[in-house]
This record gives structure tokens, C-alpha cells and sequence, in this order.
């Protein structure tokens, strides 16, 4: 009988030992949630490859865990959809962490599960200001409007000698934001904005809007539209009543000139000035290597959609690093505060303070480089906080 309650003893240690071995090893579950079909499908697409390819290249183990990630698909602009998503995730899947999330009213509805659920969050794109005030333990690895165009408003003013400006943008939340924080930096700088404009998000006539800064004559026009096709057809209004950059300046976000946009305009393009934070034709070695990579595996080029969700993957892994496979919301925010890397983008950081991203500012032109319209950059504005939590100290 002794032999017997020995042998059920050591048994049972035995299983309490694989028990708490395999669950020492563990998973570590990802619940990633993004617009996978619908009109946003390719920002989904886009980001996924970011993700990808980041697991490619370092495994898919972290701290001695597994890496396990839930794709959910939100459809487009979604919140409510997000939200249910959200909470399925962490009650049902038990996940650790939440990612993704390329559009703003998607993430802040992730945002409310995430700080009710204590779980850490990482926005790979949404790009209003407010979004990360929703959880304390969210973090950013995309952009804000306002941190690409507030410096880019100061440096047109000043080192663009640029005096007097027209603004035209949608009119939507991140149009206004756009709006609001170029002409804040440019009247900083000592600009002038002569005239302003919102205009209909879905298929506007570009052709009166235009017509309209024309008659005003200033010396740059700033433009903030979504991508997709509306930047050729701005390209065609602005060719058609006549508007040479070399004598009024274009100016706009990043989306205005990316790689389809440059297709779809043509050499009416050359000359137009964006700010952003990434593009492929960036100088660096750690970008080159990424956009080898990224073209050998998709056959396309990454975009700030992408690098954007590698840079997010970056984070999680180096979080959970840090914290030694640690999962609570509370370690993983903790180990992301104060982060630095070098990203395909340039070096990058998350603000300790107020969990968002800080990184340099790009001012590019577009030129034709051996025979290819080229996003070239022609001044860096380094370290850049997001100016709408910097001005609420």
C-alpha cells in the first residue's frame, strides 16, 4: 500500500511538474484585429505582410513561448464590429495582447476592452491623436496627423520660403486635423494661410476647389486627401487649370504621393512636397534590407501600412523580451515605455509618457529619378513628438 500511495504520489508531482513545465513554455496568443475585406482590404493586406515577414525573420517564439496570432476581420469602418471582436478575443481566446487596427474609429472602440480587460494594445496605424488616451496600456508604432504636420507647416514657412498659403482638405476627423495643425505650424513660422477649404470626402469636383486657389494666387496650396484613386484625379485638376509647381508650391501628406498615386499622375506630379514619417526609397541600410526582403516575399513594395505593423510585431516581441514572457498588460506597457530601435523608417521610440511614437519627419519632392517619379527627401526633422499631447503638459 506504502509502494502504491508513493508511486500515485510521485505521479502526480510528476504531472503538477509537465503541468506547470508546459505552461512555464506556453503561448503567448496575439488577437489581431484589421479591415481584412472591404475597401480598406489592402491596408489590411498590407499590414499582415508587415507582420509576416517580422515572424519570418525572428521566429515564432518569444521568451521561451510560442507566438500565436487571431486574425479578426472588421470588414472596413467598424467599431462596434472592433468592439465585439475586441471582447470575443480576450474572453473567449483568452488573448494576451492586442494589435492592428488600421482605422481610428476601430481602435478606439479596441481602446475601451483593452483598458476595461487590462490588456496590452498596439495600434500599427489608426493615426488620430486622441486614440492613445483611451487605454493606459496601448501604445503606437504608426504616426499621429498632427506630428507630420504641424513641423511640416513651420519648415514651409521657414525653410521652404513659403509666405502665403491656400489649405484644401476632406472633410473628415483626420482632414481636420491636418487642416488645423498645418496652419498652426505655418503661422508659427510666420506664414499667411489666405483661404481655406473642406471638401466632400467621396468624389469631389477637384476642378472648382482648385479653380478657387488659383483665383487666390498664393504661393503654396496645401492638399490632404485620402489615398486610393483621388490623388490622379487631383493631379488632372491641377494640370488642367494650369498649376506649376515651380510657381506654387504643392504640399500635402504622404498619401498624396505614394507609389500608386505617382502612377496614376505622371510627371504632373513633379515638384509636389509631402511630409511623412516612411517610404520605400528611404536611405538606409536597414531599409534596404527590409524592402529586399519584403519585395522577395509579397512582390510589392512595403508602405507605412506595413512598416508600421512590422515595427508594432517589433515591439510586442521586445516587450515580452524584456518582461521574460511576462503577458499582464501592466509588465508588457511597462517593459514598451522608453523603447528604442532602429526601424526601416529611422531610429524610433515610444514616449514614456504618453505611450506614442517618436520618430523623424521627412519632407520629400517628388523628382524623376532615372527615368522613375521618386519620393526624394530633402530635409529631416528629427525626434518629433506628437504635438497635441506635447501642448497638454
Amino acid at each position: 500500500m506504502r509502494k502504491l500511495v508513493t508511486t500515485l504520489l510521485f505521479g502526480i508531482a510528476a504531472l503538477s511538474f509537465a503541468v506547470t513545465s508546459a505552461h512555464a513554455q506556453g503561448t503567448v496568443k496575439i488577437g489581431l484585429i484589421l479591415p481584412y475585406s472591404g475597401q480598406f482590404a489592402d491596408i489590411a493586406t498590407q499590414m499582415d505582410n508587415g507582420i509576416k515577414l517580422y515572424v519570418k525573420q525572428h521566429g515564432d517564439k518569444v521568451a521561451g513561448k510560442k507566438i500565436e496570432i487571431i486574425r479578426k476581420d472588421t470588414g472596413g469602418i467598424n467599431p462596434a464590429v472592433a468592439k465585439r471582436l475586441a471582447q470575443e478575443l480576450v474572453t473567449r481566446d483568452k488573448v494576451d495582447v492586442l494589435a492592428g487596427f488600421g482605422l481610428t474609429p476601430n481602435a478606439l472602440a479596441g481602446g475601451d476592452i483593452s483598458a476595461e480587460a487590462k490588456k496590452f494594445m498596439v495600434v500599427m496605424n489608426a493615426a488620430t491623436a486622441i486614440i492613445t488616451t483611451k487605454s493606459p496600456y496601448m501604445a503606437r508604432t504608426s504616426l499621429t496627423i498632427p506630428q507630420l504636420n504641424y513641423p511640416f507647416g513651420k519648415w514651409a514657412a521657414t525653410k521652404g520660403g513659403i509666405k502665403n498659403a491656400y489649405t484644401m482638405v476632406s472633410d473628415y476627423g483626420p482632414g481636420h486635423d491636418a487642416e488645423v495643425w498645418f496652419q498652426k505650424g505655418f503661422k508659427e513660422g510666420g506664414g499667411t494661410i489666405v483661404g481655406s477649404v473642406r471638401m466632400a470626402v467621396a468624389n469631389p469636383d477637384f476642378s472648382a476647389y482648385v479653380q478657387r486657389a488659383k483665383d487666390l494666387n498664393p504661393q503654396g496650396i496645401y492638399v490632404f486627401i485620402p489615398g486610393g484613386a483621388q490623388p490622379g484625379a487631383l493631379g488632372k485638376a491641377f494640370a488642367e487649370r494650369g498649376i506649376d509647381t515651380k510657381k506654387t508650391a504643392i504640399m500635402g501628406q504622404l498619401e498624396i504621393t505614394d507609389e500608386h498615386a505617382l502612377k496614376s499622375m505622371g510627371d504632373v506630379a513633379i515638384g509636389i512636397l509631402t511630409c511623412g514619417h516612411y517610404d520605400y526609397n528611404h536611405k538606409s541600410k536597414v531599409n534596404a534590407a527590409f524592402v529586399k526582403a519584403y519585395n522577395e516575399e509579397f512582390k510589392r513594395n512595403p508602405d507605412f501600412f506595413s512598416v508600421g505593423a512590422y515595427d508594432g510585431t517589433h515591439l510586442i516581441y521586445a516587450a515580452l523580451a524584456k518582461t521574460k514572457g511576462k503577458t499582464d498588460g501592466e509588465s508588457l506597457i511597462n517593459a514598451a515605455k522608453g523603447m528604442k530601435w532602429e526601424s526601416p523608417r529611422g531610429p524610433i521610440s515610444i514616449d514614456p509618457r504618453t505611450r506614442d511614437i517618436i520618430q523623424t519627419v521627412y519632407i520629400r519632392k517628388v523628382e524623376k529619378v532615372g527615368g522613375k517619379l521618386l519620393n526624394v527627401d530633402i530635409a529631416e526633422i528629427p525626434n518629433v513628438k506628437d504635438p497635441v499631447k506635447e501642448q497638454k503638459k
